[in-house]
């Protein structure tokens, strides 16, 4: 299992001292694994979670004529949020490297896309490269920030992962797609079918607090894609950059870019699978909780984001 950082030890620790010291029930199990399970997710998702508020703000508060352009106040947020991540122990610097990863191949993504006119930001500032200002990054580093942070604080397991050399053939298709189908036939439905395949045999096992649970990983990636898209409306809105459709007129993004952010996940996995190899699901007891050597993990056990 991946260690916890100081914090979450704590947390974890304070849980279950509050667990051991309750009365018995069948409904403070339940309702502690489904709380425990929110606040999981929503601790995974701090940094693209602090990174999207700093966006709204910027949208309703910051100056206009402002000394400092917007978007460079954005990329200056950006760096302040990593480094005091970083800092107070929130994550690790092998995690890190995962994140930088995940900002440098959005980053040249995004010089390609701007120029091809998918998307576009305002031109202001100094703190980018050419058409992208430098904050974009992080926007992908907030899903990498995402992945790997869920990857350790549920203990993500796989059955039947399929080999990782696929995988990363598959991701590598996916990616160069993203360029490729400006110039050539887009080749997406048929990237779509191919995840379907080599994915969809695998399931995705994850302990929320002291039980197991399954997942398809499939539905696991779609619901991810889904989360994101929702955030990308918010993004939108806030003006860090703009569709063609949104020119005239700020208007919810299509459905169809689900499709892109579904793609995008194989990227995210493999990338995070790079560094941390996909383990098999440890033997679980038929109530869905750990075997009584891993029902309660302890507070010092690896890390993983």
């Amino acid at each position: 299992m991946l260690s916890s950082t100081p914090l979450e030890a704590r947390l974890d620790e304070q849980a279950r001292r509050f667990l051991a010291s309750a009365p018995s029930s069948r409904v403070r199990p339940k309702l502690t694994e489904f709380v425990v399970f929110g606040l999981k997710q929503g601790w995974a998702c701090i940094f693209g979670a602090t990174l999207l508020a700093v966006l709204m703000a910027a949208r309703l508060w910051y100056p206009d004529g402002a000394a400092l352009a917007r978007n460079d106040f954005l990329t200056l947020a950006a760096v302040m949020i990593q480094v005091l991540m970083v800092a107070f122990r929130l994550e690790t610097l092998k995690e890190l490297r995962v994140i930088i990863l995940f900002h440098l191949v959005g980053t040249v993504m995004e010089l390609f896309k701007t120029d091809a006119g998918s998307w576009s930001y305002e031109a202001e500032g100094f703190l980018r490269i050419g058409a992208v200002p430098l904050f974009s990054g992080f926007m992908y580093a907030a899903v990498g920030s995402y992945m790997v942070r869920v990857y350790r604080l549920f203990d993500l397991r796989f059955a039947r992962y399929p080999r990782r050399w696929i995988t990363a053939a598959v991701a590598a298709a996916v990616y160069v797609n993203f360029f490729s189908h400006h110039y050539i036939w887009d080749a997406r439905w048929v990237l779509l079918a191919a995840v379907v395949i080599v994915f969809g045999r695998c399931v995705m096992h994850f302990r929320v607090f002291r039980k197991h649970y399954r997942m398809p990983l499939l539905l696991a990636f779609l619901l991810v894609a889904l989360f994101i898209w929702v955030a990308e409306n918010i993004a939108t809105w806030s003006g860090a950059w703009l569709y063609p459709s949104q020119v005239d007129g700020w208007q919810p993004v299509g459905l169809e870019k689900l499709v892109a952010w579904f793609l995008l996940m194989i990227i995210s996995v493999v990338l995070v699978a790079w560094v941390y190899k996909p383990q098999p699901p440890a033997e679980a007891t038929r109530d869905g909780s750990a075997p009584a050597k891993h029902t309660v993990p302890a507070a010092t056990s690896k890390h993983a984001e």
